[in-house]
């Protein structure tokens, strides 16, 4: 008797079609990054000079010097670091709970909410390209700038709450109101970031059935508890998607003072330095997407 062939089950089939979609990006990972990747890894523990005939470089072992250097020798590398690791502590949650606002008033219905929502989705357009440089190296923007800073009022009502609710640095609740206050100082950057979370947290909402609300309401839940029992949980496995989206995008940012100086390394040809930096910056991020995974993923609820 010929056997009989087992049945495939659509978690399988949703997975072969999920690596299908992701083969060109695997393909391409293969043929292009593995080489250069492993090339800028001997880097690290290489002294790199380029050749007198300029056909290419010549790599010396050294170990772990370049390390020690960007650890010990470099004055600027760490300081750098722990500042741009606090900078994505503190932007991450701001930027998904304000996405997540955002996506919750933009799934209501409304008249002209296309509109607006092109309008949360433009910051992604005009942040990419030729307009980032525009943004932070046009000449007219940054006078502009100072102008504005110049002749703000420093007698606002945030910096006159801020005066008088940070009142001890050392007091938890004033910890608390200072972090708070950062938020707000940044609201625009965070703005900016939130367009592609906006998005997906708009998509994941779109999939709740209505008729789950229906019948919570019929049960007589509230609205705070229907959010929290039905939207929250089933939008969940979208948040951890847009934690790992937003960590890398502040980590990626054309403002990043860890890439600023990683390049300016790289210009002024000290490749091995450059790529020990670039090494250690890269191994940071991987630990903080995989610590935030390992916590959110036991909290992600998952629904076919």
């Amino acid at each position: 008797m010929k056997k009989q062939k087992k049945k495939k089950t659509l978690a399988f089939k949703n997975a072969v079609a999920g690596y299908l979609f992701i083969l060109p990006f695997i393909l391409g990972f293969i043929l292009f990054m593995v080489v250069p990747l492993g090339q800028s890894l001997r880097m690290t523990f290489s002294s790199v000079n380029p050749m007198p005939d300029g056909t290419g470089i010549s790599m010396d072992w050294v170990g772990i010097k370049n390390y020690k250097d960007a650890f010990l020798v470099d004055a600027e590398f760490v300081p750098m670091l722990l500042g741009e690791i606090t900078k994505v502590l503190i932007n991450t949650p701001a930027t998904l709970i304000f996405s997540f606002f955002i996506a919750l008033l933009l799934n209501q219905n409304f008249k002209g909410r296309g509109f607006v929502r092109a309008i949360f989705f433009l910051p992604v357009i005009l942040s990419s390209g030729v307009i980032v440089g525009i943004e932070y190296n046009n000449a007219l923007l940054s006078d502009m700038k100072e102008m504005i800073a110049e002749t703000s009022n420093d007698a606002s009502v945030t910096a006159v709450l801020e005066e008088i609710l940070v009142t001890s640095e050392s007091s938890p609740m004033s910890k608390m109101f200072q972090y708070v206050f950062d938020i707000i100082n940044k609201v625009y950057d965070i703005a900016i970031a939130s367009g592609i979370q906006i998005i997906m947290f708009l998509s994941a909402l779109q999939t709740i059935s209505p008729s789950m609300f229906e019948a919570a309401k019929i049960e007589g839940c509230t609205a705070w508890e229907s959010f929290w029992k039905i939207t929250f949980p089933m939008v969940s496995s979208m948040i951890l998607v847009n934690v790992i989206y937003t960590v890398i995008d502040f980590f990626l940012k054309t403002d990043n003072t860890v890439m600023t100086k990683i390049s300016e390394e790289v210009g002024k040809l000290n490749y091995g330095f450059s790529s020990a930096m670039a090494w250690v910056y890269f191994l940071c991020v991987i630990i903080i997407l995989g610590i935030v995974s390992l916590i959110i993923s036991k909290k992600v609820y998952y629904y076919e």
